[in-house]
Parts: structure tokens; C-alpha cells; sequence
């Protein structure tokens, strides 16, 4: 990527908000110097790191009370005075986007102590939360400087479908980020394009894959704390990336070894009490969550013995009055972890190797079966480079099960992996045109009602409108799975409501997992959403007018216009997918 390329931001600044599921933060940087981006330091529970935890506290009135490790502090206090029920107090909570078929307006985010309310409401005010924290930030910097001059991106999943992406732009938009200065990013690209701008020559990168020649691809593997998000990049003649391999992966992040953890706690106390005992003392809960992180991220493959973790008094009393024993070892002796786990001086002791197993593994092996699929795959073959990102991708034993397995690759893992992805935000603010081509993940297109056929089409399909038979229900592509999209490639289809004096015209868009699906109740199609489009009418007797629906694809996100014919009035139309 050519090294002198200018911001095409029109902002002073572009900031960019990494909403993670354990941890979010921002980074900011001046139009006139993009490449050189800020990034917070957040300080809690005797850490410095540069994200938050991903922790939000609200009052019974669903106020805003705190975010990261205030929120995690507040509420462990509200919990000891036995206050916690007056409150709202919610951890790690953005896996449920995961789903997209499930996510709608109505979607809701249960909180730790099983309380729920809407997740756009939760949402809002985390991304609130940071929008406001980093313009306090940037205006330390430049005093005095507006929220309209700041372009701001958030970056999502690409395994996310269409439903998730509009849900974190509905909230972004809700936390007062205006829509004509937000833009999506995907987090596999952000990173790809951030790790191309590496030139300084303390970088490992100036000598790898900044000086990729032109034709060259290579995977980034972009592992974070829910999920791990895979695609196949090409560099461009043009200094662009052109996407080959559609993202793909699945929940194989950081997170899933901290619930084995949690799991493997509960086997000892018994099934079901975790939820109690974080009721009970959500202090010593956190502190267990805070002390397992520190302790995993310095598991290396050449460590060897034992591996300890302190576990609170009251976690102790807790399994022993659960479990009806004199103490805790007595709990440990009837759980399923008998002889593999011992305590002592307050310490839960295990050897390395069972801990790797037992926490580790089956995630790993989830991660690298995945990659050896993709490598299978015709397109990808050839690729030699392995870019891996995301704060889990600094774990060593990660690292090392993606080196042994796949020993023809080069792995390339930057300094600092866990900010690739808000850094490489910032730069896709600046240069959003850096990827010029991307890989449908599904067939799109639009539900139509052409005349009926009986040599085409079904007889259960046949439905009279207006005095005419039509097929109902026939799947119209514009956009086919695997076909390679350009920025900007839109494709437009003339429609008129079905009935003369409609003054409405509604248009369901649905999207399939298979290639030519030939109606949308097929099996793998699904609804993606309706787009509303007024139409207008020269006189109350006449008849509607047509309306062309322009769809444009190769965005983060897709984009939708609708041209009324009579008039020649163009507007973007919205999803109603809420």
C-alpha cells in the first residue's frame, strides 16, 4: 500500500471505537497526521491497559452510572452493601449479536444478576459512553474543537451479518454520533489495512508483508475476545486490498477459555451456583475474572510445573456450604476434578498441561480446524502469509498451535496484535477506499411477483392480483454468494406496487445461504428486511408511480436508494429490519 497515500477524510479528526466483547477502547488521530494514532490508557483493579473492560452499570431507571473498571468497581460495592438489586450490571454481553437471524428492535441483554432490558438501550450508552470519553480526549489536544469535526467509525465482526451491523449503527446513532459522519468498519479489514501501513523500521512487519508485491495474498486471522473473524486478502496493483475469501469463523475467541474457567469453578461449587455466587460477592467474582486473565496470558509452550491462581475466602465458603463439606478440598474430592486440581494456601494448583487441556484446547483446535478448511478452499490455496490479530492472537500457545500446524506459512504477528483493529479503524476513516473489492457471504436479492408461468412455475405458487395471475414469492438475485463485489457496484430493478392506488411501496429484501435459491421460503433463505418507499400519484384517480431500487454492494454495509419515476426524486432508504 503506497506509504504516501493522503487521508481522504473531510474531518479534522477521525476516531474510531472498538466495541469488544471483553474489552473496548478508541483511537483517534489528526487528518494531518493519520498514521499516527491515540490510544487511551485505562487503569482499574491494579491493571494499566488500552481498553476497558467491556462493563456497564445503569441505575433502576436505566441511567448511566459508569463503563469499564468503574462500572466493575461501583457495582462490586453496591454488591457488598447488598444494593445491587436497585442497579443494572452488565459484563461481556456483545456475543449476543453473534445470532444474527435473532437480532431485532426487541432483542434484549440480560445482566448479571438475570435482570434484562433492551439491548439497544445497553448499547447506546456504552458506545455513548466512549464517544463522549475520547471528545473529552481529543480535546485536550485542540481545545475547543466541535463533535462535527471528528468522522467517527465503529468497528464490527465481518462473520456478523447485515442485521448486527445496522443494529450497532442504530445504536451509534442513538448515542448522538451523527449518520452522515459514521462509517462500519469490519474488523479483519481494519487490521489488514492498519498492519499495511507498518513502514517504520522498528516494525517486524517493514520487512514481511508492508513489502508484499503486487498479486501476493495472505490470511488474517483476526482473533479477539468472542470471535474469531478469518478472510484472505490480495494486495492490488493499485495499492488496494481486494478481499478473495469471504470472513468466516465462529465464537473461538478469548472468551470461550475464560467460560471453560468459569465452568470448571462450578464443577467444584455445583451446578447452577455460579449466578448465586456472583449475587453474593461480585467483588471476589471480578477478582477471580481479572486474576485468570493475568494468569493465562503467561501460560507459554515452554511452560512447565505447576500453574496457581489465588481464589477469594468467600469463593471457599461458598463451595463448602454448596456442597455440604467440612472444606474445600472436600468439594474438589466429589466434583468431576478429583486428583487434577489441588488447594492450598489459598491457591487452586494445576499442572500446566491439564490447565492447557482443560481451558485451551478444544478452542485452539476450533481455530486451527477452521484455518486447514480454508486452505482447502481453491482460492486460497497459494497463500503463504498468516496475519493474526486480535488480543488473542497474542496468546503464545495460539500462536504456536497456528506455527506447528501449518509450518509452510509464515506467521506474522505485529507488536501490538490487540490494537491492529482500532488503529487499522482510524486508518479506514482516513482511507475508506483502501479495500476495493470484497466476496458476497450470501446471495441477496428481493421478493417479486412476475406473471404466472405454469411450464415454470409451481402450481402452490399461483396467486391472483388485479384480475392477473402471478407466481408469488420468487427470489430475485442481485448479488450472488462468492461473487466478487466492487466498492461502489450497484445493481437497480424498476418495481411497481402491485396494487393501482398504493401510494406505498413495499419491498422484502431476503438473503440465502445457497447460491440460486428460486423462492424465498427455500430453505437457507431468510428475511433480511422491508424497505418502505412512498410513491406518488399525479391525481387521487391515478394510478401509482414506478419506483427503481438501486441496492449498492462491496461496502461494509449494504446501501439502498429509491427513485421515483414521475417526480425523478431520489432518497436512501432504511431497513426495517427493527
Amino acid at each position: 500500500m503506497d506509504v504516501s497515500i493522503l487521508s481522504k477524510s473531510k474531518s479534522l479528526f477521525v476516531a474510531a471505537i472498538d466495541f469488544g466483547t471483553t474489552y473496548s477502547g478508541y483511537a483517534f488521530s489528526l487528518t494531518q497526521e493519520w498514521k499516527k494514532p491515540y490510544t487511551y490508557h485505562w487503569q482499574g483493579g491494579g491493571l494499566v491497559s488500552h481498553k476497558a473492560p467491556t462493563a456497564l452499570l445503569l441505575d433502576s431507571s436505566q441511567n448511566f452510572v459508569a463503563f469499564g473498571y468503574d462500572a466493575e468497581d461501583q457495582y462490586s460495592q453496591l454488591t457488598a452493601k447488598k444494593q445491587q438489586d436497585k442497579y443494572y450490571f452488565f459484563l461481556r454481553f456483545k456475543m449476543i449479536l453473534h445470532k444474527d437471524p435473532g437480532v431485532n428492535k426487541n432483542i434484549l441483554c440480560e445482566d448479571e444478576s438475570g435482570k434484562s432490558l433492551p439491548a439497544i438501550v445497553v448499547f447506546t450508552h456504552c458506545i455513548r459512553y466512549l464517544k463522549d470519553h475520547l471528545y473529552k480526549e481529543i480535546n485536550k489536544s485542540i481545545p475547543g474543537t466541535g463533535e462535527d469535526a471528528i468522522g467517527y467509525v465503529l468497528t464490527v465482526p465481518a462473520i456478523w451479518g447485515d442485521r448486527a451491523k445496522r443494529f450497532m449503527r442504530e445504536a451509534a446513532i442513538k448515542a448522538g454520533i451523527e449518520k452522515s459522519r459514521l462509517i462500519i468498519a469490519l474488523e479483519p479489514e481494519a487490521a489488514s489495512i492498519y498492519c499495511q501501513h507498518l513502514t517504520n523500521d522498528k516494525e517486524q512487519l517493514s520487512a514481511t508483508l508492508g513489502v508484499l508485491n503486487s498479486g501476493q495474498k495472505y490470511m488474517v486471522a483476526d482473533l479477539g475476545g468472542g470471535t474469531a473473524d478469518i478472510t484472505v486478502h490480495k494486495k492490488c496493483e493499485d495499492h488496494t486490498l481486494e478481499e478473495i475469501s469471504p470472513a468466516s469463523g465462529g465464537p473461538w475467541g478469548g472468551k470461550s477459555v475464560d467460560d471453560r474457567f468459569i465452568r470448571f469453578l462450578e464443577d467444584i461449587s455445583g451446578s447452577g451456583t455460579m449466578s448465586k455466587y456472583k449475587k453474593q460477592s461480585m467483588e471476589d467474582y471480578l477478582d477471580i475474572l481479572r486474576t485468570f486473565e493475568v494468569t493465562k496470558r503467561s501460560v507459554s509452550p515452554e511452560k512447565t510445573g505447576k500453574i496457581q491462581i489465588r481464589i477469594p475466602l468467600s469463593f471457599v465458603e461458598f463451595c463448602k456450604s454448596t456442597r455440604k463439606v467440612k472444606d474445600f478440598a472436600s468439594a474438589i474430592e466429589i466434583s468431576p476434578h478429583k486428583g487434577n486440581v489441588t488447594y492450598a494456601t489459598g491457591k487452586l494448583k494445576w499442572t500446566v498441561e491439564f490447565f492447557k487441556k482443560t481451558f485451551f484446547q478444544k478452542t485452539i483446535e476450533s481455530i486451527v480446524k477452521h484455518v486447514d478448511e480454508l486452505f482447502e478452499e481453491e482460492n486460497v490455496r497459494g497463500v503463504s502469509n498468516i496475519l493474526m490479530v486480535g488480543g488473542f492472537s497474542e496468546c503464545k500457545l495460539v500462536q504456536k498451535a497456528i506455527i506447528d500446524n501449518f509450518p509452510d506459512k509464515k506467521v506474522i504477528v505485529p507488536t501490538d496484535a490487540g490494537l491492529a483493529v482500532v488503529k487499522g479503524g482510524v486508518y479506514f476513516g482516513h482511507v475508506p477506499n483502501a479495500v476495493s473489492r470484497r466476496v458476497a457471504r450470501f446471495t441477496y436479492g428481493i421478493q417479486t411477483w412476475p406473471e404466472f408461468k405454469p411450464t415454470i412455475h409451481p402450481q402452490s405458487k399461483k396467486f391472483e392480483v388485479n384480475g392477473m395471475n402471478r407466481c408469488k414469492d420468487v427470489f430475485f438475485p442481485f448479488v450472488q454468494k462468492g461473487e466478487q463485489i466492487p466498492l461502489g457496484f450497484s445493481k437497480s430493478q424498476i418495481f411497481r406496487p402491485l396494487h393501482e392506488n398504493d401510494t406505498r411501496l413495499e419491498c422484502a429484501v431476503y438473503i440465502s445461504s445457497e447460491k440460486d435459491p428460486k423462492f424465498v421460503d427455500d430453505p437457507g433463505c431468510e428475511l433480511l428486511g422491508t424497505l418502505q418507499v412512498p410513491v406518488s400519484r399525479q391525481t387521487p384517480e391515478s394510478p401509482s408511480s414506478e419506483v427503481e431500487e438501486t441496492l449498492f454492494f462491496g461496502e461494509t454495509e449494504i446501501r439502498v436508494t429509491a427513485r421515483d419515476i414521475m417526480t425523478n426524486q431520489s432518497k436512501d432508504v432504511s431497513f426495517d429490519i427493527f
